[in-house]
Order: C-alpha cells, then sequence, then structure tokens
C-alpha cells in the first residue's frame, strides 16, 4: 500500500510541475493568422482583423505592416479613421498615420507592430510575437515577391 500512495503521490508532483503547453488555435490571437491573400489587399488601404487584435496596412508602394491596435500612450483600443486616413485614439487623441507613426501626441512612439510573411501570395501575420518599435524604418514593411 505504502508503495501504491508514493506512486501516486511521484505521479501527482510530476503533473503538477510539468509546464502546460497552451495551444492556441490558427487564427486566434497569440498565433499565427492568415490574413488573405497579397494582391487582395489595395494600395493605400486598412483592414481591420478584430480576432487578431491587428490592422493590415498596405502601403502605397506595395509593402505590408501589421499593426497592433493599442495606443502606445495608454493602451487603448485605436480605430482606423478612412476619411481622415489616419488612426485616432479615442482616449486622448493621438493620431498616427498609416505606417503607424505618431501625427499627434500625446503618443510619444510608433504603434507597435507583429511579424508579416508573404508565402506562396498568402499574407501571414505572427500575432504572438509582438514588436516594440519606436518609429518607422522602409526596412519593417514586407513585400510579395
Amino acid at each position: 500500500m505504502g508503495l501504491a500512495a508514493l506512486g501516486e503521490f511521484i505521479w501527482l508532483a510530476v503533473s503538477f510541475l510539468r509546464p502546460v503547453k497552451a495551444v492556441v488555435p490558427t487564427g486566434d490571437f497569440g498565433s499565427v493568422f492568415e490574413a488573405g491573400p497579397a494582391d487582395g489587399f489595395d494600395l493605400n488601404s486598412v483592414t481591420a482583423f478584430p480576432r487578431g487584435h491587428f490592422y493590415l496596412a498596405r502601403l502605397e508602394d506595395g509593402g505590408f505592416l501589421a499593426l497592433s491596435r493599442r495606443c502606445t500612450h495608454l493602451g487603448c483600443s485605436v480605430p482606423w479613421v478612412a476619411e481622415e486616413k489616419r488612426f485616432v485614439c479615442p482616449c486622448h487623441s493621438s493620431a498616427f498615420d498609416i505606417r503607424g507613426q505618431v501625427l499627434r501626441a500625446p503618443a510619444t512612439r510608433a504603434l507597435d507592430m507583429f511579424p508579416v510573411v508573404i508565402e506562396n501570395n498568402v499574407v501571414r501575420v505572427d500575432t504572438g510575437s509582438l514588436i516594440r518599435r519606436s518609429g518607422f524604418d522602409k526596412s519593417q514593411a514586407v513585400y510579395a515577391t
């Protein structure tokens, strides 16, 4: 009986201490999100992906950026205002251009972004890897080949 109890205790201890791997379904925040075919996004446009918590911006030159929806000032959700062609924070009026660059304070740095990969003309965004940035650099944009 003592050996059985010891075996059960060891099994429970190992089960408790073993790290649990969180399974994040594909297409949900924290995983790789398939946005769609690269040629399905118009130049100079922004498409919202609410489940992925990001905006996919297609720049004038054809590059893609996956921008976080969170303002870098206090973390409010920042909507894209198509009429003004900018992101405007409803909390403190920070404004950002299509590349996530600060246009109006109080935010002091650009919107964060997620890595973008284009394979077989399909745009994929890794929402599990947030990239903090201070500003826009052309090397941040990803282009379809």
